[in-house]
C-alpha cells in the first residue's frame, strides 16, 4: 500500500493525541486508572535529579491530569508495582508489561562487562559477589547502607565501589529497585520487587524484544520517523528500521509521508488525529513531547536546550526552563523554581515565540501557574522581570 500523506499540523495534532493531551484533565480526583491510561499512553517516565521545581518525572503526569497526589503516584509504581525502573530511554519508570522485553539489555550488559568493575575485582576478589550476598539479606538497602560502600573517588560521578557494584548489579538485572526515599535508590532481588508472573515470563528474544518496544514506542508518539521511533527506547536506529518494516508488513504499523519531512515516517494503525488540540501545559525538559529537541523543532519549529549545565552568564533563558504548550502549539517557556522557604513559585523569566498573543497566553498562563503553586504546597506565585511575557504575565495574575 502508499503510504498515507498528512501534513505536519496533521501529526503534530496526532503526536498530542497519543501522549494524552487531547482528553480534558479529570474533573475531580486522580486516582490509579487515569494514572494507568496515561502510562499504558506514553509507556515512560524520564528520572532525573533535579528538584529546583519538583522531580521531573511527576511534570509529565500533572502536564496531562493536572493536580494530583504524588505519593500516590509513588504507591503505583512501586507498591503495585504497575513499573519498574531501569535505562529505557535514560534512567526512567517503564510499564511491567514491557519488562520481558528488557531483559534481553540485561543479558547484554552482563556479557559486555564493565571496566570499573574489572578493577574493583582485581583489588578486592568476591566484594561483587559479597554485595550481592548482603542485599539478599538485608534488602532492600541504598549504597550508603551497605557494610562496605567503600569511599567516593570525587564529585558527580566519582562513586565508592559499593555505588559502583550496585549499578552493575542493577544493569544486569540481578537486582532490582524496590523504592526511593528522598529520591535514593533502595535495591532488592527481583523475585522480591518484580511480580512473580511477570519475572515467571521467558525474557523476549532481540528480535521480540525490539518488535515490542518499537510498537510501543510508535504507540506513544502516534507518529515518526525511524530515528524518533528508535530514540523512545534508546535503540539502534538499523534494528528499528527493521522492526519498523517487519510490523508494516504485519499490519502493526503504517507507513506515512508528512510533508515538509522529507523522509519516511511511521503511524500506530489505531492512530486516531484530534481536530484540535486545546488547554494549556507546562512540559518537563523531560517529557515525550520535547525531549528529543530535534523532532520538537522539526514538528513545532521550537528550538528548545536545557541550560542547566551552561554557566549562568551565559543562559538564554534560565536555569530550568519548561515550554509552554498552548492549543497544540509550543508558544513560549518560562523558568521556574520552587522556593520552598519563601512558599511562592517564583517565575524567574516568561518569553513567548514571534506572533503569539500575549494577552491570551498570560491569562491561560498566569492560572496554570496558580493551580501548579497549589499542587507543589506553596501560597503563590512571583513574577520576576526577565522576559517579554513577564509583564503581561504579572498583570495577569
Amino acid at each position: 500500500m502508499p503510504p498515507v500523506r498528512m501534513s505536519n499540523a496533521q501529526a503534530v495534532r496526532a503526536q498530542l493525541g497519543a501522549q494524552g493531551f487531547g482528553d480534558p484533565r479529570p474533573g475531580g480526583s486522580v486516582d490509579v486508572r487515569h494514572f494507568r491510561r496515561m502510562i499504558r499512553r506514553i509507556s515512560l517516565l524520564q528520572i532525573d535529579s533535579v528538584n529546583v521545581l519538583t522531580r521531573s518525572h511527576y511534570l509529565p503526569v500533572y502536564a496531562r491530569l493536572g493536580p494530583y497526589d504524588r505519593g500516590r503516584l509513588d504507591r503505583f509504581i512501586y507498591d503495585a508495582p504497575e513499573m519498574f525502573e531501569y535505562w529505557s530511554h535514560e534512567q526512567a519508570y517503564t510499564p511491567i508489561g514491557l519488562h520481558s522485553a528488557t531483559r534481553f539489555k540485561m543479558n547484554a550488559y552482563e556479557g559486555r562487562g564493565w571496566k570499573r568493575i574489572a578493577e574493583i575485582e582485581a583489588d578486592h576478589p568476591g566484594y561483587v559477589d559479597a554485595v550481592l550476598d548482603e542485599i539478599g539479606e538485608r534488602g532492600p538497602i541504598s549504597s550508603r547502607l551497605l557494610d562496605d560502600p567503600g569511599e567516593r573517588t570525587g564529585p558527580w560521578w566519582g562513586y565508592g565501589k559499593g555505588k559502583i557494584a550496585l549499578e552493575w548489579l542493577f544493569t544486569t538485572g540481578k537486582i532490582a529497585v524496590a523504592k526511593r526515599v528522598n529520591f535514593e535508590r533502595f535495591y532488592d532481588l527481583p523475585e522480591r520487587v518484580i511480580p512473580p508472573e511477570v519475572l515467571a515470563q521467558q525474557a523476549l528474544d532481540p528480535t521480540s524484544a525490539h518488535l515490542a518496544r518499537v510498537s510501543a514506542a510508535v504507540k506513544a508518539l502516534g507518529i515518526g520517523t525511524v530515528k524518533d521511533i528508535a530514540d523512545y527506547f534508546r535503540m539502534k536506529v538499523v534494528e528499528t528500521g527493521q522492526a519498523l518494516e517487519s510490523l508494516a508488513e504485519l499490519g502493526g504499523v503504517t507507513r506515512v509521508e508528512v510533508s515538509q519531512w522529507g523522509r519516511p515516517a511511521y503511524a500506530h494503525p489505531d492512530l486516531v488525529i484530534p481536530r484540535s488540540i486545546t488547554g494549556i501545559a507546562l512540559l518537563s525538559p523531560f517529557d515525550p513531547v520535547v525531549w528529543d529537541r530535534a523532532r520538537a523543532e522539526r514538528m513545532y519549529g521550537f528550538h528548545y536546550r536545557i541550560e542547566i549545565y551552561t554557566p549562568e552568564p551565559k543562559r538564554v533563558f534560565g536555569y530550568y526552563v519548561l515550554p509552554i504548550l498552548f492549543d497544540g502549539r509550543l508558544v513560549g517557556r518560562v523558568d521556574l523554581k520552587a522556593d520552598r522557604q519563601a512558599g511562592v513559585l517564583r517565575v524567574k523569566g516568561a518569553y513567548t515565540e514571534n506572533g503569539v498573543d500575549r494577552t491570551a497566553l498570560a491569562s491561560a498562563l498566569a492560572s496554570e501557574l496558580e493551580t501548579m503553586a497549589g499542587w507543589l504546597g506553596l501560597e503563590g506565585v512571583v513574577v520576576g522581570s526577565n522576559g517579554d511575557l513577564a509583564g503581561p504575565l504579572a498583570l495577569a495574575l
